[in-house]
């Protein structure tokens, strides 16, 4: 299940008459890429959610040979990012579900592997990365007392990188027609004490959320082209 209803709003102008997923990384359209990958790793289906500017991306993957079968589930009304899981009829198997604007070079075959041994009925994909803040941070003792001054600090974090391996029985935590994003359900997931794991990743990976990752990644690809698509680098 792929994520691409999104508007992108924080990379406008470029989104205002385009969907996100279809922005392109040198000459390939983000969501392109990933389906590459998932076709690479043995993936025979994929779903992809849609809702802005749909018509767009269903034109685009019309045509052409591809190894997958590619269908949509549309909304009618913003669900977020977890509430279209439950628009698509047939999800009785353990499945994938990302954004469909991630870059990275992730082993989704390895990914799955790690998931099935664990015995989670959730596996979240985790990168860690330096963050840097944009203030200044204050460490006080109880008494109001300042301690320490740090001007815009680096912290190491582990974050989301929006990649997700889901067991069936996490659909019984959504309901249908209302609006949740993938967070929430992770946090439903918790409160019901289902066992939910993370699956670490150091490779390459890059959420092109904001106009300087994209631009980082237009400036990365072409030497990362051979890890990004494997096999598949040419374009079609």
């Amino acid at each position: 299940m792929v994520l691409a209803g999104g508007r992108g709003t924080r990379l406008s102008p470029l989104t205002v008459a385009f969907p996100k997923p279809l922005v392109p990384i040198g000459d390939v359209p983000i969501l392109d890429i990933l389906v590459r990958q998932l076709e690479a790793a043995g993936v025979e289906r994929i779903t992809m959610a849609v809702g802005h500017l749909a018509e767009l991306i269903m034109a685009y993957f019309s045509g052409g040979n591809r190894g997958v079968s590619i269908d949509y589930s549309r909304e009618d009304q913003p669900l977020g990012t977890a509430g279209p899981l439950t628009l698509v009829p047939d999800l009785d198997e353990r499945f994938l579900v990302m954004n469909g604007d991630v870059l990275c070079s992730i082993d989704y075959n390895d990914m799955v592997r790690r998931h099935v041994e664990s015995g989670a009925c959730a596996t979240v994909a985790a990168y860690t990365k330096q963050v840097q803040s944009d203030l200044g941070v204050l460490e006080v003792d109880e008494r109001g007392q300042l301690l320490a001054y740090h001007e815009k600090p680096t912290q190491t974090v582990t974050v989301s990188m929006g990649i997700y391996v889901l067991e069936p029985e996490v659909l019984e935590l959504l309901v249908p027609g209302e609006r949740c994003d993938l967070p929430d359900l992770v946090s439903r997931i918790l409160s019901a004490r289902k066992p939910l794991y993370v699956y670490p990743f150091d490779g390459y990976w890059l959420d092109i959320g904001r106009p300087e990752d994209y631009a980082r990644a237009v400036a990365e690809f072409d030497e990362l082209r051979p890890h990004l698509l494997p096999g598949r680098g040419e374009t079609t």
